[in-house]
């Protein structure tokens, strides 16, 4: 099934690992095979990776963007998910915690990206957006 991107004047992407930049008039770009898209407004910087939850997001977009490198990712985003979901008590999210993880073994790294916005949120909506976080950005 096509994809269909409708972008606006100077949008950037993210098509398989290159960054593409539309002109400067409003445009549609049907992509008629699977390929790897990231708009603009979903690319992580490594700079913004400040939360927890922003911690998962970071290596489930590195792995949806080299899916063949794929297995350099895996490991950190698993212990983030681990770490971030030894500390949440909400039901709700601690399911779409499960759905992400199985996107991720499905290899569905777009639909787990889609969740990790979800917990973004939750985590915005709870600690306010300029919060520091509590967990450890380094590992060692």
């Amino acid at each position: 099934m096509p994809l269909k991107l409708s972008l606006k004047p100077g949008e950037k992407f993210v098509l398989n690992g290159a960054v593409v930049q539309n002109g400067d008039r409003r445009g549609v770009l049907i992509l008629q095979n699977k390929a790897s898209v990231l708009r603009e407004k979903d690319i992580m910087q490594q700079e913004e990776v400040t939360t927890p939850a922003r911690r998962i997001y970071f290596p489930v977009m590195m792995m949806y963007l080299d899916e063949t490198g794929a297995a350099r990712y895996y490991d950190e985003f698993v212990h983030r998910l681990t770490e971030f979901m030894g500390v949440i008590r909400n039901p709700a999210v601690l399911s779409e915690c499960v759905a992400i993880s199985k996107h991720c073994m499905e290899k569905e790294y777009y639909k787990a990206l889609m969740l990790c916005r979800k917990l973004i949120e939750y985590e915005d909506q709870r600690l306010g957006t300029n919060v520091a976080s509590s967990v450890p950005a380094d590992r060692g």
